[in-house]
């Protein structure tokens, strides 16, 4: 007999156990959203370098704004700066047009996140302009 009443009182603090957790992590994804409003990023930072005249010009760009810089359209969709305190990390979702290119081919020479710490990974391949992600804010 105590056998079966103390399985019912385990069974017991087990769902009341759950029914803590739940609320608990509950809690904790709703402050994540609202911090993530709070630190509502609007604008990014990129260098270009223009390897005809050797020349880097550092731009500020609105997020979903289309910048023109030359023969070139850039509009940066999304970006993000890391939560990591160690090691931070910038990525930013970068479309480039090339203005002068009239074909439906290729739409744009560049669509995809970038990162500011490497950008090699998926490196933008022009003859004439390198593009770098800088940071956020």
């Amino acid at each position: 007999m105590k056998l079966k009443k103390n399985i019912r009182i385990g069974k017991i603090n087990i769902y009341i156990l759950t029914f803590f957790l739940n609320i608990f992590f509950i809690f904790f994804l709703h402050a994540d959203e609202n911090k993530a409003l709070s630190l509502d990023i609007k604008f990014v930072e990129l260098n270009i370098l223009d390897k005809v005249s050797s020349k880097t010009i550092n731009i500020k760009l609105d997020i979903g704004k289309q910048y023109e810089f030359k023969n070139l359209a850039l509009k940066v969709l999304k970006c993000k700066n890391s939560e990591f305190d160690d090691n931070p990390e910038v990525t930013a979702y970068l479309q480039v047009r090339d203005l002068n290119s009239k074909s439906n081919d290729e739409v744009f020479i560049f669509n995809g996140w970038t990162f500011a710490s490497s950008p090699s990974l998926k490196p933008f391949d022009h003859p004439v302009y390198d593009i770098w992600l800088i940071k956020c804010y």
